[in-house]
């Protein structure tokens, strides 16, 4: 699983070499073929936060190559990685403007914009990744996707960038005690402040680019993201503890700027958004082989790692429950119930 893992990422960071360059595309030339009803070629700029090691990334480039080849180049894909566009608030506000086409945020700071997104944040919401394949995908999954066109947004599929863990340079986080006074840079997102100020925290809302910098300064203990973005960004660097408190399983979103997605024809609406799922399938693929590698990557480096018990697990979810009870009245019951019954359903489903 490692070597598949790795062999791929050799393979797209070719793409990144020769095609990409954290944005340095060349501008296609020509017109679209017959049958896309352009007459000029259509150049999408998309951002991520991501570096471009991360499996999100990487199946970004397959969307790119996706839908570059099924447009016969009338649509021209430009990526850009680490946050070169901004953060996932700022990119997702020029979407809105039309001033950029694509990024990929997690579900926390689209809750800024649609805010019956903080359901898919409520801590410990997700049993597993195919509970959460499965109600993303499907109905509830889409009506969701639907909130998000009265925000001049269209979502195309959901990605993954999974459960999140915590990291700090204090101790390890055996028990919901351990994160009494914890100084945890956080998303921009209420849910989550709430939530790690119930257990004890003292949590920090923070731009990711900042994060590194502000860990390796002492100006917080640690932050909480999954797995390969622990390792990819680099903070066993700057942090010794590492514990999968699996608190929160987080989803990407794939958005376009709706204004962009409007202008382009029918067959170019089908490209782009069948590309989105097919490359999510691989991101979702990729980035369940990069936790397993990268957690003993961890490890390897020298950060103290360690599993969270489902006792531990169930008393975090004691704590919390007041918040998730206070949100659910600002989301609205009804629309929190029908989450947690799509997760109940598809728990059933796949125990058959």
């Amino acid at each position: 699983m490692k070597k598949i893992f790795s062999l791929f990422v050799l393979a797209m960071m070719v793409l990144v070499l020769a095609a990409c360059g954290g944005g340095n595309d060349e501008a296609s030339e020509g017109s679209a073929s017959e049958g896309e009803g352009s007459g000029e070629t259509k150049t999408i700029r998309a951002g991520i936060g991501l570096n471009d090691s991360h499996p999100q990334y990487l199946a970004l480039l397959e969307w790119k190559k996706i839908v570059e080849e099924k447009t016969d180049g009338a649509i021209k894909v430009e990526t850009y990685h680490s946050s070169q566009l901004g953060d996932d608030r700022a990119m997702t506000e020029a979407l809105q403007l039309g001033s950029q086409e694509v990024t990929i945020p997690s579900t926390a700071p689209i809750a800024n914009f649609v805010p019956e997104y903080s359901v898919f944040d409520f801590p410990f919401l997700f049993p597993n990744e195919q509970v959460a394949d499965k109600v993303l995908d499907g109905e509830v999954g889409q009506k969701f996707l639907d909130k998000l066109e009265d925000q001049n947004l269209v979502g195309l599929a959901y990605w993954e960038n999974g459960f999140r863990d915590v990291t700090n340079s204090e101790r390890a986080i055996e028990s919901a005690s351990d994160f009494e006074g914890l100084k945890l840079r956080t998303m921009e997102n209420d849910l989550h402040l709430d939530a790690f100020k119930a257990l004890g925290a003292n949590p920090t809302p923070m731009a990711f680019g900042e994060l590194f910098t502000a860990m390796q300064q002492g100006t917080v203990d640690g932050q909480e993201n999954p797995i390969p973005t622990i390792y990819l960004q680099g903070f066993y660097e700057v942090q010794d503890y590492v514990s999968t408190t699996h608190h929160i399983y987080s989803p990407f979103v794939f958005l376009m700027s709706k204004e962009f997605f409007d202008g382009l024809t029918e067959e170019q609406q089908t490209i782009v958004t069948e590309a989105a799922v097919e490359a999510g399938a691989l991101n979702r693929e990729l980035n369940r082989e990069a936790v397993a590698e990268y957690a003993d990557e961890l490890k390897a480096e020298g950060m103290n790692y360690n599993e969270v018990s489902p006792e531990a697990r169930a008393e975090m979810v004691k704590i919390v429950q007041p918040v998730l009870d206070e949100y659910a009245e600002k989301i609205g019951k009804e629309t929190v119930q029908e989450v947690y019954d799509a997760v109940a359903e598809a728990e059933a489903e796949l125990a058959e």
